[in-house]
């Protein structure tokens, strides 16, 4: 029994140590988070008020504003994590992963130290959200279990997208390829979303896209928790659900995957 909680401690401790190193690459280089901070106040400010003209867009009775705010929340989290496993073909190329191979640390626990890591810029993006769409009006729900549950989507959608990164990093092994292929990937995984329209007046097509999109169901917890009075398209417990197994899913095949870095 005690063995057993020694091991379970012990893997926590290397999930903190790695995710402890990433928060201080951070603590460096805070100009990083100040420049991601402007993307999601141009979306907000920009966007948001422009498509707030468009009639085309019915929301039965919500204001557009209302409505893009969780999604561009789940936007910059996007954004941020599905670049994140450029940072392990930097490891790579500086040796810091050879260090990582040989230590005794599970492979499961770097890879989890690592997406978990990833919810510091997170994090920082639903503070900057936050604050933005309070001062353009937003109705925002701000009881402190709606916020707790905010947290914990940002963070699953977080680890999701940046274990995700975290495979094709794997896959490409290159910085050049990696970037081109990110770039390839985060607009169709954003706009065949719920982030900036209803799924129902998508087409036939992209609406079952949606539904396997796990941004899509990342939005929907968003936007129930942050907004007062917003409502599930498909249930709380099954935003949550999805987000979880598909994280659970990534992280197996990351795993797998994360040795062959150094090959």
């Amino acid at each position: 029994m005690s063995n057993g909680t020694e091991t379970a401690g012990d893997f926590a401790t290397h999930v903190f140590a790695v995710a402890d190193a990433e928060f201080r690459k951070l603590v460096h280089d805070p100009l990083e988070l100040f420049s991601r901070a402007v993307q999601p106040v141009l979306w907000l400010v920009l966007f948001g008020e422009v498509m707030a003209r468009v009639r085309g867009i019915t929301l039965q009775g919500e204001r557009y504003l209302d409505f893009l705010a969780p999604g561009i929340l789940a936007q910059s989290v996007l954004f941020v994590s599905i670049f994140y496993g450029i940072s392990a073909i930097w490891e790579r190329d500086l040796g810091v992963l050879h260090r990582y191979m040989v230590s005794p640390a599970p492979r499961s626990a770097l890879v989890l130290g690592k997406a978990l890591s990833s919810n510091v810029r997170a994090l920082s993006q639903a503070l900057v959200v936050y604050i933005c769409a309070l001062v353009l009006g937003v109705s925002m729900d701000m009881h402190l279990a709606n916020i707790a549950a905010v947290i914990v989507f940002i963070v699953l959608g977080s680890a999701l997208f940046s274990t995700f990164s975290l495979i094709i990093a794997c896959i490409v092994k290159t910085r050049e390829r990696f970037m081109g292929i990110g770039q390839i990937l985060t607009m169709p995984i954003f706009f065949a979303s719920n982030a900036i329209y209803p799924i129902g007046i998508m087409p036939v097509w992209l609406k079952t896209v949606a539904l396997i999109n796990p941004l899509t169901y990342e939005v929907d917890g968003l936007r129930v928790m942050m907004l007062r009075g917003s409502k599930s398209a498909v249930g709380l417990g099954t935003d949550f659900a999805v987000l979880f197994v598909i994280f659970g899913l990534l992280l197996v095949v990351a795993t797998r995957m994360y040795p062959r870095m150094t090959e």
